[in-house]
């Protein structure tokens, strides 16, 4: 279609045909025939300038924390030698980055790049491009997408905790007698079960899987102490402000990774299905993408989803429940799964103390407390010591 200038240039010829009419110069009319003709001439070029440019992206890295950058580079390459092309490649969400090239020679490939700042958690669909070229004189264009649709993962912000909580009594060189079981296992063969999304392939049992005609993976038995679970309170009616969720969702993502780099194999659960256990760096991108994308829940019974939970048989030695200031329902959701980890440990986006908090602390869970703009971290180190203090040899 006609640029600004092209659309000036139309009109341009149209007054010179009407002043060739009333005057009878052959000159206007000549000069007036020629911008038609240079418009007509830039329509066909462009249209089929734009299918021979190609448009490719490499985005570095495709998953990143909230508040970490992103780097996109754009090849732009055409077949034929083209001017005036314009490159707009968007980030849904975030915004769009815009590049012209003058000239593009032949199979010589342009390169240019740009930054995101991943803000906030989310997933993004990043383009596809969109070509535009223009003719020499500028008076025509035509555009349409160019190249694949990326995903730009923005996982929640992490902080570095440091320790891990120990029960009274705990003995960390005894196992509990009874036998359980995790996604990523143990060294002993428990069972054999169907595969999961985000289950180590290494495990798969071949021979069975020839048989059943599906994939089936060897269940091994994991130790007591490794198993840990953490749930992350989804309730709407929990949260004051949008502000204390993300503040929880981002205790949900330091813990599932610090108990992951400390050798456990944590559950998440963030109000939905039943968990994700991350004992593989697959399982691990699994539940980091879950948390980017998790939202409050109104009028959800979340007792009944954790009794549920708990019929799945997940125990072990850790539980740590995320809340908001601590309710009756955060109680109820400690007094159903509570009973079955040998040390609870509540994150509780609050101030100040209040009547539930003393029900667990009674109870003998640990409690961390932080508010929107600030750390868990020293609040969890505090925990920590707290937890070294009171624990005996058992």
């Amino acid at each position: 279609m006609p640029t600004t200038r092209g659309w000036a240039a139309l009109g341009a010829a149209a007054a010179l045909v009407l002043l060739w009419i009333g005057f009878g110069e052959r000159l206007m009319l000549a000069v007036a025939v020629f911008l038609f003709l240079a418009i007509a001439l830039g329509m066909v070029y462009v249209r089929l300038a734009v299918p021979r440019v190609g448009v490719g992206r490499r985005l570095t890295p495709r998953q990143v924390h909230d508040g970490d950058r992103a780097i996109v580079e754009i090849t732009l390459v055409s077949r034929r030698r083209i001017y005036q092309v314009a490159i707009e490649d968007e980030v849904h969400g975030l915004g769009a980055a815009h590049f012209v090239a003058e000239r593009v020679d032949p199979e010589e490939p342009m390169v240019a790049r740009y930054e995101i700042l991943s803000r906030p958690r989310g997933v993004y669909r990043v383009g596809p491009a969109k070509a535009t070229v223009r003719d020499p004189l500028g008076l025509t264009e035509a555009g349409g997408p160019a190249g694949a649709t990326d995903r730009l993962v923005v996982y929640p912000s992490v902080e570095d905790l440091d320790g891990i909580p120990v029960g009274r009594g705990q003995d960390p060189t005894v196992n509990m007698a009874r036998a359980s079981f995790s996604h990523s296992g143990g060294d002993d063969f428990f069972t054999l079960r169907d595969y999961q999304h985000g289950d180590d392939l290494r495990k798969v049992h071949w021979p069975t899987t020839a048989r059943r005609d599906h994939l089936m993976i060897r269940q091994m038995e994991t130790p007591w102490q490794s198993r840990a679970l953490v749930l992350l309170d989804s309730r709407q009616s929990a949260y004051p402000t949008p502000e204390m969720f993300e503040h929880a969702v981002r205790a949900a993502a330091s813990s599932v990774r610090h108990l992951f780099s400390r050798g456990h194999t944590p559950t998440l659960w963030a109000g939905m299905g039943n968990g994700t256990t991350v004992g593989t760096s697959e399982g691990y991108a699994i539940a980091m993408e879950e948390l980017a994308t998790v939202q409050t829940q109104d009028g959800r019974d979340l007792r009944a989803a954790v009794s549920r939970l708990r019929r799945l048989g997940l125990s072990g030695g850790i539980l740590i429940l995320i809340t908001g200031p601590p309710d009756d329902g955060a109680l109820g959701i400690y007094r159903v799964i509570g009973r079955d980890f040998n040390k609870t440990l509540v994150m509780a986006v609050a101030e100040g103390e209040n009547e539930a908090i003393l029900h667990f602390a009674r109870a003998g869970a640990l409690t961390v407390r932080s508010m929107p703009g600030t750390l868990w971290a020293p609040a969890w180190r505090e925990a920590m010591e707290r937890s070294w203090s009171t624990a005996t040899a058992g």
